[in-house]
């Protein structure tokens, strides 16, 4: 894959990334976006979100800290998004927990073209219609081969699935990555999830190949964080660490450590 041409991309274009996403996160979503070289933007309000989309380059919705008032401004932003023709990623925060999160993720899959869809396992799994439940936020064990289920939820939506975990999945249904970058600290700090979204979303801003996008920017993800794993004592250092590792990131780094594989 073209990785380190599509980072380069991003750092040349600068890409608007419009963001409707979760409160606790959204100040690391921002920065994250920073890094990588692409401009955030968080403009929550049903009032301005359409045209906030109107003006921007892929759009992300974060169901993290879901209210009915958010919905409307995400079908807004996500409709002239469709209009425009710029990517929509979802990040399915907490699906399989509540029937308000199950009912209006899939309010949001009807109505709006989403062209990625990501979570971790049981999130994606409840998505694709299997008996499974979240634990807040966290993933909890699902007994579905994971692959077939990002596959079936793939085609069935016509959409990027991105599942992930300790290895992360990425499909279109045709296509799939499996991508081993990352680190164990990642998981010690909260937001890792959602500043995903972010990156995927800049690198799906200059490639129309989704799948490629969403697998090119987990690979940029997790290298970031296993060299942030090197230098850091614990959560605090890890994060200020990562953020660096991210925004340093050159061809050596990512054509050295990158560990994907097309399956």
């Amino acid at each position: 894959m073209k990785i380190y041409s599509l980072l380069e991309k991003i750092k040349k274009k600068k890409p608007l990334i419009h963001h409707i996403t979760n409160w606790v996160t959204i100040y690391d979503c921002a920065n994250i976006t920073r890094a990588i070289g692409a401009l955030p933007v968080m403009a929550h309000s049903k009032e301005e979100s359409a045209d906030m989309s109107g003006i921007s380059s892929a759009l992300v919705l974060n169901i993290g800290t879901l209210t009915s008032e958010l919905i409307k401004s995400m079908k807004l932003a996500g409709k002239a998004a469709n209009e425009k023709k710029i990517p929509i990623v979802l990040d399915a925060v907490g699906v399989g927990a509540t029937k308000l999160r199950n009912n209006k993720a899939a309010e949001l899959l009807d109505e709006i073209k989403i062209d990625i869809i990501k979570g971790n396992a049981s999130e994606i799994a409840k998505l694709a219609g299997e008996n499974v439940k979240t634990k807040g936020v966290e993933a909890t064990e699902v007994e579905a081969d994971l692959i077939e289920t990002a596959k079936k939820l793939a085609k069935e939506k016509n959409s990027t699935v991105v599942i992930t975990g300790k290895e992360d999945i990425v499909t279109n249904g045709n296509e799939t990555y499996i991508i081993k970058n990352g680190h164990d600290m990642m998981g010690s700090i909260v937001g890792t999830g959602c500043m995903a979204t972010s990156v995927i979303a800049s690198f799906a801003a200059v490639e129309k190949d989704y799948a490629q996008a969403a697998a090119s920017a987990l690979t940029c993800f997790g290298i970031a964080g296993e060299l942030a794993s090197k230098e850091s004592k614990g959560p605090g250092s890890y994060k200020e660490n990562f953020y660096d590792e991210i925004y340093n990131l050159n061809e050596e780094k990512i054509n050295t450590m990158k560990k994907f594989e097309k399956v």
